[in-house]
């Protein structure tokens, strides 16, 4: 994509009401634009990071022969009152009626609606396990959003839910999950934790959260230097000190501050008991079914790579998640048709590679041009200019390392030679 077409709007403008580091880069490189206190809309270049990290989801749900469906963002009163959330909820949740008087809730979350579908579709235990799963948008009325799309009103989530025939069932699938999410936050690239933690307002018995490491996190980590204990230090009435010996025994605590992006429960009977959702089991008896519930924070994750990945200059992308795989500085790219020859090239043959690469083919000094590449963070950066005329050599430069590599084209200026591209090449898919 050519910079003039990618719709890319950056900024130095660091907006007053942004805390965060993440919110202020994400601002700056024209990755969100505000609309109202908490919504934001998502540009070109923002868009792309959320969907690669959709894709990545998708991919590991699938793996779990979980199904994808999509609810409505808009939910009925009755349900909710069926669950007994219509109130215990508070006011987070969005109230709207509509022109019959009737009242309606743009939905926080899910529970009472697949169990609204499952209580009608599923009848039998040789009907389960089953995982439903979705990526919806979901509006919280927060009192006080706050650091961008970490804490926004209106946000986007991946949410699953499992149905079973006991809690056996339910073990099982739960570490299934969890396993998956482990594998999400891997492909992805973070330092996380994962901590028990407290149930909260969607309730169930046992819930575990994902926690990216950042200094910016709302959440403070209690865990072991020396084993698997983690935990969020909200269980705690009086939580234990940095090099404190861990309550399980094992090491020394370690306390960190983390961003959570993932949320899993074990509802239980919570649900189906309150709105009756059966089965026949093996016995042939009517039993309520037992349910899971596992959520992802989508664009809470891109804020949190932000968070955990960043310098003075900008964004660093972690690779499987940037909006491009590779950037083009062309210097004299509008002035100089042997540098612009050689550069439509380079971008031709990337292109034909099925590489996402960005060509920045503006008309404004080099010096801008590498402020905006620093900014928008993607992982590899070909430069062609001077060198390139006086030398026949270009410049790779890694984003996060700043480690640069020259590609000589020994006398040649007419169009990349293969041993030049096979090392682009190479140090793209390393």
């Amino acid at each position: 994509m050519k910079y003039t077409k990618s719709g890319i709007t950056t900024t130095k403008n660091t907006p007053k009401d942004a805390e965060v580091i993440s919110h202020k880069l994400m601002i700056r490189s024209g990755m969100i634009k505000k609309l109202a206190s908490g919504l934001y809309t998502w540009m070109p270049l923002g868009l792309r990071v959320l969907k690669k990290i959709e894709n990545i989801i998708r991919i590991e749900m699938n793996k779990v022969e979980a199904l994808e469906i999509l609810m409505p963002a808009i939910q009925p009163s009755e349900l909710w009152k069926e669950s007994e959330r219509w109130e215990k909820y508070g006011p987070e949740l969005l109230r709207i009626t509509d022109r019959h008087d009737r009242e309606f809730c743009f939905g926080p979350t899910h529970e009472e609606i697949i169990t609204d579908i499952a209580r009608k579709d599923i009848k039998s235990y040789k009907q389960l396990p089953v995982i439903y799963y979705q990526i919806q948008t979901k509006f919280r009325d927060e009192i006080r959003p706050r650091f961008g799309v970490m804490r926004a009103r209106e946000f986007l989530m991946k949410d699953a839910y499992s149905f079973h025939e006991n809690e056996e069932c339910l073990d099982k699938t739960y570490q299934t999950i969890f396993e998956a999410y482990k594998n999400c936050f891997d492909k992805i690239g973070f330092e996380y934790k994962v901590v028990n933690a407290d149930n909260g307002q969607i309730g169930g018995s046992e819930s575990h959260e994902f926690h990216v490491i950042a200094e910016n996190g709302e959440d403070e980590l209690i865990f072991s230097d020396s084993s698997d204990y983690a935990i969020n230090s909200e269980l705690f009435t009086e939580p234990p000190k940095e090099g404190d010996d861990c309550p399980d025994g094992a090491g020394k605590v370690k306390i960190k501050r983390g961003i959570e992006v993932g949320h899993i429960f074990k509802l239980g009977k919570n649900y189906s008991e309150s709105m009756n959702a059966s089965i026949s089991n093996k016995e042939n008896k009517n039993v309520k079914m037992t349910m899971g519930c596992y959520g992802i924070g989508v664009s809470r994750i891109a804020a949190a790579a932000i968070e955990q990945s960043n310098d003075e200059k900008g964004i660093i992308w972690p690779k499987s998640i940037s909006p491009f795989e590779i950037s083009i500085i062309s210097i004299g790219y509008t002035k100089n048709n042997i540098i612009k020859n050689y550069t439509d090239s380079i971008y031709k043959e990337l292109k034909d590679k099925n590489v996402e690469v960005l060509l920045d083919d503006r008309d404004i000094s080099p010096g801008n041009m590498f402020s905006d590449s620093d900014l928008i963070g993607i992982p590899l950066r070909i430069t062609i200019g001077k060198q390139f005329l006086e030398n026949y050599n270009f410049e790779l430069k890694d984003r996060k390392n700043s480690k640069t590599y020259t590609i000589s084209e020994n006398n040649n200026t007419e169009k990349p030679t293969k041993e030049a591209m096979d090392n682009v090449f190479n140090l793209i898919n390393r």
